[in-house]
């Protein structure tokens, strides 16, 4: 089992880990296939799959040529990680943060598309985009994504909110279509911003992006408010707004909204075509991930 703590020094060499732990086994890509538009023509090279050839073309030459598809380019990966200060919770050294589970999923993926010789980059945001690599798949570049993720594990901003819309705008532009966008964030944008958050979303299915959701939330404390019942001060770690109370006095009504959200959230991502992975922090990132994979290794 990986011990939660510390990261900042071991990134790297808990997400080869991670990898090693359960690519063993997967004998395609866990990545391509997303896309099987076809790409074109090229000529039969001996050792190709004949079901690739296009008969009907071979009828018309009598040559042999293979169809090539998207899935066969290299895969162009973003992922898109949110660093806003309710990531940072819980503060408790016997289990991850949200922060942290996304920097070592983020350093996974990158070094699943390290290994593919993929293209890989890097979003950083809390209330705006503030990093932006380009997409390369040179292992220097791998280098510097983990030395960003490792300088965002050290890095704790105080009120940072988030501002998922205007981020995932900016990545719908900025990266080449037909990109796969992975988002690991809790969604905790303020109200009024998640209509727009989820036209954001669209954006990025309209120019062909495919986009992978890993809503990070820590289940027992922000799904089933399990406190206990005495009082405490309730700090929101994005406003700095504080508030006492009794959990009793209000979890009956929290978890019945806290799952509306959710609710709303994943039919949302189902009306786009986005796939969404819920995360509990209670679940060790190996398996979250290798469950994932494991679906999309389905899919070929």
């Amino acid at each position: 089992m990986i011990q939660p703590n510390p990261l900042v020094e071991n990134l790297e060499l808990l997400a080869r880990q991670v990898v090693e732990g359960f690519i063993i086994g997967l004998h395609k890509s866990p990545f391509h296939g997303f896309s099987v538009e076809f790409a074109e023509h090229r000529l039969y090279n001996q050792g190709d799959p004949l079901r690739h050839i296009d008969w009907r073309v071979y009828g018309r030459t009598d040559k042999l040529f293979i169809k090539r598809f998207e899935e066969e380019t290299n895969l162009r990966c973003c992922v898109v990680l949110d660093t806003s200060s309710s990531m940072h919770f819980p503060k408790d050294e016997k289990k991850y943060s949200k922060l942290q589970f996304g920097c070592l999923a983020a350093a996974s993926l990158f070094q699943l598309t390290k290994r593919q010789l993929d293209a890989a980059a890097l979003a950083l945001f809390d209330e705006e985009i503030y990093y932006f690599s380009d997409c390369r798949s040179a292992h220097s570049h791998y280098r510097l994504l983990i030395h960003e993720l490792e300088k965002t594990l050290s890095y704790s901003p105080l009120n940072k909110k988030t501002n998922a819309a205007s981020a995932l705008h900016q990545v719908a532009e900025q990266m080449h279509k037909r990109s796969l966008v992975v988002v690991l964030s809790d969604m905790m944008d303020d109200a009024e911003q998640i209509e727009e958050m989820f036209s954001a979303m669209q954006h990025l299915r309209y120019n062909k992006h495919e986009v992978i959701l890993f809503h990070i939330m820590d289940g027992k404390h922000e799904m089933a408010f399990d406190f206990e019942n005495r009082p405490y001060e309730f700090v929101d770690m994005e406003s700095g707004e504080k508030i006492k109370l009794q959990p009793n006095q209000v979890k009956e009504q929290y978890v019945h909204q806290m799952q509306e959200f959710q609710d709303m959230i994943e039919a949302r991502c189902h009306q786009y075509k986005i796939d969404r992975i819920p995360v509990d922090l209670s679940e060790p990132v190996e398996q979250v991930l290798y469950a994932f994979l494991l679906k999309r290794n389905k899919l070929l």
